[in-house]
């Protein structure tokens, strides 16, 4: 006889900020599978409107203590672009080698301490510890490795001080840099240890498979991070000032997060979409540890994403390596273009851990942000977790309850959700 399955996973754990799932199934049929985003929402474009230019960056930056280093470089290139700002090639190197150490970082927290626990069937990393402490070490490792970089480049892990609109408050010196470049070298034999151990847990990942519309940025030479165009496997490419026909955000009643859909219900942005976009645009080094990883794209599972992210560490490694390289062929000094108030309109986008992000700033003639605009890559994942779960959720029916309560954690978990970061909506209730 089929069995009735009720169940609610309130607060999520092993993600930033809170959601909920909800599975009913009455003799064996599924009725509702649900993610609801319960995180109250905060109003960072409010909270920017009246500031001066300067200001924006530091602000902004809060909106996430994960990728503030993200969102000051897509505040930077959105106050740049409304006031007429160029910056150096130094300047624009120096902020690469900035969004790759936090990608690095994020990455392996989310492998390492978060998804890694999955692969094993236990709870937490510290049961692991206990079984093979050698592989915690080296992952964090690889994770100090990546504060460490922060640090180095911005000034600190968490909300960068050393960058400012039009380039760079201070810069490492050229030791310091040649010790960065020989660490991240170093670093590649531990990379390829976990590659391989991840590879070997492979077969604990669900075999799942949704195609859908995956969208990040796309550039002619490089693996998009900092700069490009918006690229979609659905409908090629779009200039970054499009992305609001691109993300269509609407409301839906079980979120305070806004979701988003472009070409078809839902789209996919991340690690996995920058993969299955710009892999032609991997260092070779990126493209051995997606062999060792037994990674082919296009991959349409959605549970692959923290795999793409392993690959993504590896490719930011040695792109900073040549990064690097250029920079000690000369002298690095602090630079600073020269800034003046104006009016206009400014949109940057970056990419962060968990996918394409937009800032949208208007300015006044002094300076001051009259209009601002935010959305944020999980913001933009919802609705693809909602019909993922929904794609999912009848071969899990059958199973014991902790199996289908695991299953839809891990594929939540999967898209490394910073979801205090996408609430961005509150319905009012007015009672007259």
């Amino acid at each position: 006889m089929s069995k009735d399955v009720n169940i609610h996973v309130e607060h999520l754990t092993r993600v930033e900020g809170h959601g909920d799932i909800y599975f009913n199934a009455r003799e064996g049929k599924l009725e509702k599978v649900e993610w609801h985003v319960t995180e109250a929402p905060r109003f960072f474009e409010a909270m920017v409107r009246g500031k001066s230019y300067v200001h924006l960056q530091p602000i902004t930056s809060r909106i996430c203590g994960i990728c503030s280093i993200g969102h000051s470089l897509a505040s930077l290139k959105a106050t740049e672009e409304a006031l007429g700002v160029s910056i150096s090639h130094q300047t624009e190197i120096l902020r690469r080698l900035a969004l790759h150490a936090e990608n690095m970082q994020s990455h392996m927290l989310h492998i390492g301490y978060l998804v890694v626990p999955d692969l094993f069937r236990v709870g937490s990393v510290f049961p692991i510890v206990e079984k093979n402490k050698d592989a915690v070490v080296k992952i964090v490792s690889l994770h100090r490795l990546a504060n460490f970089m922060s640090d180095l480049i911005c000034g600190r892990t968490t909300h960068p001080i050393r960058l400012a609109v039009g380039g760079f408050r201070m810069v490492p010196t050229r030791k310091e840099l040649e010790d960065l470049r020989a660490r991240l070298d170093g670093a590649k034999d531990t990379i390829d240890e976990i590659a391989s151990l991840l590879a070997s847990v492979k077969g604990a990942l669900p075999d799942f498979e949704r195609e859908t519309e995956y969208i990040g940025l796309v550039h002619p030479e490089l693996y998009a991070l900092y700069d490009g165009d918006i690229g979609s496997t659905d409908t090629g490419t779009h200039p970054v000032n499009y992305y609001r026909s691109i993300t269509n955000e609407y409301v839906v009643p079980q979120s305070t997060a806004k979701y988003t859909k472009h070409n078809r219900e839902s789209y996919f942005t991340g690690a996995l979409a920058r993969y299955n976009l710009n892999y032609a645009k991997l260092s070779d080094y990126g493209k051995n540890i997606s062999t060792v990883l037994g990674l082919e794209p296009p991959i349409h599972n959605t549970f692959m994403n923290t795999y793409a992210q392993m690959v993504e560490y590896a490719d930011s490694v040695q792109d900073s390596i040549n990064i690097l390289d250029e920079l000690l062929e000369g002298n690095v000094q602090p630079e600073r273009a020269d800034v003046k108030p104006r009016a206009g309109r400014g949109i940057g986008a970056v990419e962060v851990p968990r996918g394409i992000l937009f800032h949208d700033y208007t300015l006044d003639r002094l300076g001051n942000c009259t209009k601002a605009n935010c959305i944020i890559p999980t913001n933009q994942n919802h609705a693809n977790i909602q019909k993922d779960m929904e794609a999912i959720a009848p071969s899990l029916v059958e199973l014991p309850e902790n199996e289908i309560e695991l299953t839809l954690e891990m594929l939540v978990r999967a898209y490394d959700p910073c979801i205090s970061c996408s609430t961005h909506f509150l319905k009012v209730h007015f009672i007259r």
